[in-house]
């Protein structure tokens, strides 16, 4: 690229901050132009009364290539989870864990009868296989949803609804197990590859480091500037603030999937949303949770898809005495913030009859229409490419990989290359 090259990436979430790093760092004029008056996206954070509530419950897996590539994680201050889960019914919970990376689980592990010896033989199975595939292997050849495939492979009913249902539902917003069976096998493989983690102070800083690398990378980053159109020409683009119009030689789209089909036309950009509502609970400190650092999944289909202890995982998630839990409800959610609360109460209560949660109290709740993109068997093939816009615009944002934070940074990385490429 020519050092006078001119790029305008529209969007300050993940995908827009790392394309417009890698354009800066290549030496290109960057502008970033933010609606919101924050970057961030849908990886932000909340900071009140020293409790500190991420967008919906979000994690990090750090073996992501991406992420390992972007981000400085001993800045971020990791915390991670424990491997495995807690499953979890009235008056009953049980650990399901990998004895490999949590050793301490082992007994818990072998005997727990929420799941068959078969299921853990075909779990390590599968572990010893993912390990050994090419990641850029896991989105090719057929495909079929996560609940046909685990059926092929032997897993049982039980494991099914026990632990796949909520686990995954966690992941992508799916209970149903109908999302294609590549999102699983590559979570699967990351998650047996690395750790599940927040950074200390919320998911938010993984978005503000971003921003910190594309400004001292030499981009300018605008936020509360809304782009009402993106148009070109056989010379290069320009964008509408509303009444100034800014020229450039490429534009990147980095949007949300809604706005970026609006801005590029582009109809291949995929709309259908998966919701969830995550609320935030404050209980008193009486001692941490048997589950340890490990999500609590629901087991059963009514309530919350799972309820979290983020103070056992990051202390600096609230005030000292006090416990912070989150709560997920997949799908767009009629119930009032203070019925689903209740719910949720006397879902943790039925798991622990022999506990006390005194001074329950609901904190904060998000509710999030578009959460993430639907992912049925086949997605991958009818998703846009970054080129796919008319003109010099491109797009950046997880809908040209797949949902995840490991999609939005690859977009990215790919729409900056894209650029340096044609412009070079």
């Amino acid at each position: 690229m020519e050092d006078d090259d001119e790029v305008i990436v529209v969007g300050g979430g993940l995908a827009g901050l790392v394309a417009a790093r890698h354009l800066a760092d290549a030496g290109a004029s960057v502008r970033l132009f933010e609606r919101a008056d924050s970057v961030g996206g849908r990886v932000r954070s909340t900071h009140e009364e020293g409790f500190i509530y991420d967008r919906g419950f979000q994690v990090m897996f750090t073996a992501y290539p991406a992420a390992r590539r972007e981000l400085d994680y001993d800045a971020l201050d990791l915390r991670a989870f424990t491997a495995g889960a807690c499953i979890c019914r009235p008056g009953h919970r049980s650990i399901l864990s990998d004895p490999f990376r949590d050793p301490g689980s082992l007994t818990e592990s072998i005997f727990n009868r929420d799941v068959t010896v078969t299921d853990k033989v075909n779990t390590l199975r599968l572990k010893r296989e993912l390990t050994n595939r090419p990641t850029e292997a896991l989105f090719q050849g057929p495909d079929m949803s996560i609940r046909e495939y685990l059926q092929s492979r032997g897993f049982s009913r039980k494991y099914l609804d026990n632990f796949a249902a909520p686990f995954y539902g966690g992941i992508t917003l799916d209970r149903s197990l109908s999302t294609s069976k590549r999102v699983f096998e590559y979570t699967f493989k990351m998650l047996s590859a690395g750790k599940t983690a927040v950074p200390a102070s919320g998911m938010g800083e993984i978005t503000a480091q971003l921003a910190e690398h594309a400004t001292a990378a030499g981009a300018t980053v605008q936020t509360g500037q809304q782009v009402e159109t993106v148009q070109h020409d056989g010379e290069g683009a320009t964008v509408d603030l509303g009444g100034e119009t800014v020229s450039a030689d490429a534009v990147v789209v980095a949007t949300d999937p809604a706005e970026a089909r609006s801005l590029t036309g582009v109809e291949a950009i995929p709309t259908d949303a998966h919701s969830c509502v995550t609320q935030w609970y404050a209980i008193e400190d009486t001692g941490d949770l048997d589950a340890g650092k490990r999500l609590m999944l629901n087991a059963e289909p009514e309530g919350p898809n799972q309820l979290v202890d983020h103070t056992i995982v990051a202390p600096e998630y609230a005030p000292d005495g006090t416990r912070l839990l989150s709560g997920t409800f997949l799908g767009e959610r009629e119930e009032s913030d203070e019925e689903l609360a209740r719910i949720a109460h006397e879902t943790l209560a039925s798991w622990y009859p022999e506990r006390q949660f005194g001074g329950f109290e609901l904190r904060h709740t998000d509710r999030i229409p578009f959460a993430q993109f639907q992912q049925p068997p086949g997605f991958s093939e009818t998703l846009p490419d970054v080129r796919d816009p008319a003109g010099p615009v491109y797009l950046a944002g997880d809908y040209t990989r797949w949902s995840s934070i490991q999609g939005a940074m690859e977009s990215g990385t790919d729409a900056a290359d894209a650029v340096r490429a044609d412009l070079g």
